[in-house]
């Protein structure tokens, strides 16, 4: 449960909906405050809010999102919390008057197996992760690379990949965390018995890593994305929560600016930098001369100028949440300065936009790969592993590479906009990820067909 994960679940709902398909979505009350917003008379999907109990495991009242958590020390009790939601929806759908005939769950969700498991349906997972990164870790698990590398900084290349991925250990999600172990061993053996994945991407994106994946697992994987392409352009602007300056401001500040000249600066919802670390980009964005747009969740070590003048000719410093989608589809934007988090990379591929990959965690460090690497649309700014502070002149200088850059420049550019022609197309009628759905309906289907037989 946060936004990085909610979100684009909710435009799956949304796609299915919009394809025939009675859709439950079940979450709780302040999560479905954030999502309701954005329904639409056009998707008949049931917003299903149940309880959280937050105050039961020590968390504050009313914090029932992951990126609402003031600790990352209470991250375990809101795993555990999160477990006491599969009663509640077992009796929630027992009441309704059609039981379910699939059960998609997020892979954070490992107990929703005992769902599928009690009425007899499929389960399948999302992760948000697309399937570069999803078959990366799988091949490093079944191969038993990691237990074969000595240090954080020994490099490695990922067995079994189509193109040469090299890695270090620091780069890869923190799964050996000693409080986490049995957590993330519950969400991988959920993720081996789903009986398939469905992601956010497309065919197009990584058709050689979808072949693999469908090879080496024997599941099927439904690319079904861009999903956020899939709602309608007006319900952009609210999606996910509101900003401290106003999401209309945000585009008449880029209406007023000339095309192509600005620079989108976002970490994402959890993303933060160190104090120290701001103040360099902070540093490296005036001395670079461009105008920039830049959403920042915390504000230590950000310059008094950039908190008592937020708004001028050359900068926009919005505090808090922003309507991405909708700036990175303007025709100002330039270039995008991203965690490498894969909604918001997706989101950069989707506006055509060039982009500055600066992974902070998690799986963002297989992410830059795939953006920089495999789909070349993106510069590296540098940080080898979580928490690398990168100078102010090295940022100064992957800026002018990723708003000018020569001609390979100008090749990234024309590749950025290719691969925003294709994701609109995947999601057209007939295209990949509508065929994908369809594909994905009539798997559903089949099953329900078979079982209904089994019952009779």
């Amino acid at each position: 449960m946060s936004q990085g994960h909610m979100i684009p679940m909710f435009d799956i709902a949304a796609l299915l909906a919009l394809r025939g398909a009675s859709v439950t979505f079940i979450t709780t009350p302040l999560n479905a405050a954030r999502l309701r917003p954005a329904l639409s008379p056009h998707h008949p999907i049931s917003l299903v809010a149940l309880p959280f109990p937050s105050a039961d495991f020590g968390l504050p009242v009313c914090c029932e999102s992951f990126d609402a958590l003031p600790s990352p020390d209470l991250m375990r009790a809101f795993f555990e919390a999160s477990k006491t939601l599969l009663a509640p929806s077992i009796r929630y759908l027992r009441r309704h008057p059609t039981p379910p005939s699939c059960v998609i769950a997020d892979v954070f969700f490992p107990w929703a197996r005992e769902i599928a498991r009690e009425f007899g349906v499929p389960r399948l997972t999302f992760s948000g992760f697309n399937c570069f990164s999803t078959l990366c870790i799988r091949n490093l698990r079944a191969h038993g690379v990691l237990e074969r590398v000595g240090s954080e900084t020994e490099r490695f290349v990922v067995p079994g990949m189509p193109h040469e991925v090299a890695l270090v250990k620091a780069q890869l999600p923190a799964e050996a965390e000693a409080r986490f172990v049995d957590l993330r061993a519950e969400m991988r053996d959920a993720e081996e018995m789903a009986d398939g994945v469905v992601l956010n991407s497309f065919e197009e994106l990584e058709r050689e890593y979808l072949n693999v994946y469908r090879e080496t697992t024997g599941k099927e994987a439904w690319a079904i994305g861009p999903v956020s392409l899939s709602n309608n352009p007006s319900n952009t602007i609210n999606r996910g929560g509101k900003a401290s300056t106003d999401e209309l401001q945000c585009l008449d500040w880029l209406d007023q600016r000339e095309p192509k000249s600005v620079v989108y600066v976002s970490f994402g919802s959890m993303g933060r930098l160190s104090p120290p670390q701001t103040a360099e980009l902070a540093r490296a964005l005036e001395a670079s001369g461009r105008n920039f747009m830049w959403v920042i969740k915390g504000g230590d070590g950000l310059p008094e100028e950039f908190k008592e003048e937020p708004v001028t000719e050359r900068r926009m410093v919005v505090r808090g949440w922003a309507p991405q989608v909708a700036i990175l589809s303007h025709g100002a934007v330039g270039g995008f300065v991203t965690h490498c988090g894969w909604n918001s990379a997706l989101e950069g591929v989707c506006a055509g936009v060039p982009m500055v990959a600066w992974p902070l965690f998690g799986e963002q460090f297989l992410n830059e790969k795939l953006v920089v690497d495999v789909l070349r649309v993106g510069v590296r700014v540098g940080v080898e592993r979580p928490g690398g502070l990168v100078e102010g002149e090295a940022i100064e200088k992957t800026l002018e590479e990723v708003m000018e850059g020569g001609e390979e420049g100008v090749l990234r550019r024309m590749r950025a906009r290719a691969l925003g022609e294709m994701a609109r197309m995947a999601v057209e009628v007939e295209g990949s990820s509508y065929v994908n759905i369809t594909r994905l309906i009539e798997y559903v289907l089949k099953h329900k067909s078979n079982r209904d037989l089994r019952l009779v």
